[in-house]
């Protein structure tokens, strides 16, 4: 028996029922498939969906990734940019692939968050499998260097002050930085107003020029400007600080006790690829991970490197899941 991937239409994602389909979908499928000889694969090239456009994070661990697989398997792992609909477009290609592990897509924390927001074209807790995660990093609160804030401490008290009136600029409606806003928000109990941009390089340029007061970034996108001086780092999502910027604390440390906002990236296929498979990729990908040069190359990234079982990386997501849902609905976030 294999759990069938499918394409759903118009599906909208229950957080109560899902929890134990996404652990099934992981399990249950691949397991049950007869079991190939593992050794064997790849046949062929192996296709790598980036659901985003080039040179965003997605892109740049996916081809990381796809530069080391191509060096330890027989046959190149190909990265195919496939951007559109916060990377829906790409990621249905792949539920609609073989379930053979030659079609693969790298995602991040948007797949979770997606199905809080949008009527999603295939169902993200059926429809594909999670084999590896790749990495994860908190996101950023920044502000230009001469706002008066100097810790998160600081900013809640200003945003009690003066509701509504202090600024937090992001990448766009429905994304992780503005889920990362209106969960401080939450937390806080203040209200920053949020300003969304078409992208997070034009929301960046706007703090930095003083036009707005508060930037919800990811760490990755806003260190060169940290490390310049051009913006302000009030503190990082993570559950521990950046190694290559230790001057920078947690969100926590600053002033907001429990807020964690991370991004994370990993890999998905088809449902339904037999269990050796999965196997295989998620321990090459491991291997990967372990590689000194791999970890500098993500440090170099703001990310850090997390090796573990597909199932670890199913809980990931389905924690998640739950957790985007809840702030999605408390903050009346819909996709623009």
């Amino acid at each position: 028996m294999i759990v069938q991937s499918g394409r759903i239409r118009n599906h909208q994602y229950t957080p109560a029922i899902g929890a134990l389909t996404l652990c099934l979908a992981v399990a249950a499928g691949p397991a049950l498939a007869q079991a190939p000889d593992a050794s064997r694969f790849p046949a062929k090239p192996v296709r790598l969906i980036v659901p985003f456009p080039p040179s965003g994070s997605n892109d740049i661990l996916g081809r990381h990734i796809a530069q080391k697989l191509s060096e330890r398997w027989p046959h190149q792992t190909v990265v195919d940019n496939r951007p559109g609909a916060d990377g829906m477009i790409g990621t249905e290609l792949v539920t609609r692939a073989p379930a053979d592990g030659h079609t693969l897509v790298i995602v991040s924390t948007t797949y979770s968050m997606n199905p809080a927001i949008h009527k999603m074209p295939f169902d993200p807790v059926k429809a594909l499998v999670p084999i590896a995660q790749i990495a994860a990093g908190g996101n950023l609160i920044a502000t230009h260097p001469t706002f008066p804030a100097k810790t998160v401490k600081d900013l809640i008290a200003l945003a009690k002050a003066r509701p509504g009136h202090i600024r937090y600029a992001t990448s766009g409606i429905g994304g992780f930085n503005h889920f990362g806003g209106e969960l401080f928000n939450t937390m806080a109990g203040v209200k920053l107003a949020h300003i969304p941009y078409k992208g997070g390089g034009p929301a960046m340029i706007d703090v930095m020029s003083g036009q707005v007061e508060v930037l919800f970034s990811t760490l990755i996108q806003a260190l060169p400007h940290l490390r310049t001086g051009k913006l302000k780092g009030l503190g990082i999502g993570a559950a521990k600080r950046f190694p290559a910027m230790p001057e920078l604390p947690t969100i926590t440390e600053s002033g907001l006790p429990g807020y964690e906002c991370a991004v994370w990236w990993g890999i998905l296929g088809p449902a339904g690829i037999p269990a050796p498979i999965v196997t295989r990729i998620n321990g090459e990908i491991n291997a990967i991970l372990g590689e000194p040069e791999m970890a500098r190359r993500l440090g170099a990234e703001a990310a850090d490197p997390v090796i573990g079982p597909p199932e670890a990386f199913a809980k990931l997501i389905m924690r998640e899941m739950t957790k985007w849902a809840r702030i999605a609905k408390q903050a009346g976030i819909k996709a623009d």
